[in-house]
């Protein structure tokens, strides 16, 4: 892609997301994610009313009477998108690549989070780090954001999700609201996930497409892992088969519902043939 089409590109998706973002998720980003990071400020004596599990027992023992912490919201957040470049991103049966979409949602939280004053920062991952770009604000940061989500290309081809959250718990030291944006092909991450919810505000956006839930009926199909490059003959006319690739997936949904349920994560599922805005918003005022 030469860089007078880069730019068209990043053009019009800031175009269509920073409208988005300011005509539709503004108020709804701001009630789901504005007040979650909460700030110490001072004590003051125990009052009658006040949440006993503010109490600061370590004042309290100095003058052997009740005191509290008080807590403010902090005046700005930092927002990190940790986003799965591996090769099943590139996975489409219609018009939509999963990779096209994930760089439509980040785009709209990015310019969600700049809206309010938030820093936005970008962890690009496949079974490694391929990227990270820090926390900041401001319109250029976000279009270089986009760019690189648009013309990135990654040198390997797997999934490590473990590895992602694990680099988000070290590097971003601060409590941060972090979304996860992924197809979850990656049974692995359970231990990391929790640890990292433990720190920080964590999200988790699944994309996927309807073909790997359902197989069609198309009789003899080559299928390749766009991840491994291994190929595999289907026999998409066998009902059997069909039931099958379609029960592996349910039971795949089912125990990562159970996952994110178990550790409280909040969590939407996008599909690439619909639209994004439904969902997100949804997410959203479940948060509020």
């Amino acid at each position: 892609m030469d860089t007078s089409e880069l730019l068209k590109k990043v053009r019009r998706i800031e175009i269509k997301t920073r409208g988005l973002s300011q005509h539709i998720f503004a108020g709804e980003y701001h009630s789901a994610f504005r007040g979650r990071g909460m700030a110490f400020s001072e004590v003051r004596e125990y009052q009658y009313g006040d949440d006993i599990r503010n109490i600061d027992w370590n004042v309290t023992a100095r003058f052997n009477h009740p005191y509290i912490k008080i807590y403010e919201e902090e005046r700005e957040l930092t927002v990190m998108l940790l986003i799965d470049v591996s090769g099943s991103r590139e996975f489409a049966s219609k018009n939509r690549l999963k990779q096209n979409l994930i760089t439509e949602i980040a785009a709209v939280l990015s310019f969600s989070a700049i809206t309010n004053n938030d820093k936005i920062g970008v962890i690009l991952f496949s079974d490694k780090i391929e990227k990270f770009i820090p926390p900041k604000k401001g319109r250029q940061h976000i279009l270089r954001i986009i760019r690189e989500l648009i013309e990135f290309e990654p040198q390997s081809r797997g999934t490590n999700i473990n590895g992602a959250l694990r680099y988000l718990v070290n590097v971003i030291k601060k409590r941060s609201t972090a979304f996860l944006i992924s197809d979850l092909i990656d049974n692995k991450y359970e231990e990391a996930l929790k640890i990292a919810s433990k720190k920080h505000d964590l999200i988790i956006l699944k994309i996927f497409d309807q073909r790997e839930a359902e197989l069609p009926d198309v009789g003899m199909i080559q299928m390749k892992d766009a991840e491994t490059g291994n190929l595999v003959l289907v026999d998409s006319g066998n009902k059997n088969v069909r039931m099958n690739y379609n029960e592996y997936w349910k039971r795949e949904s089912i125990q990562t519902d159970e996952l994110l349920k178990k550790y409280g994560i909040d969590y939407a599922k996008i599909a690439t043939h619909e639209d994004y805005v439904r969902p997100l918003i949804e997410l959203f005022k479940k948060r509020s």
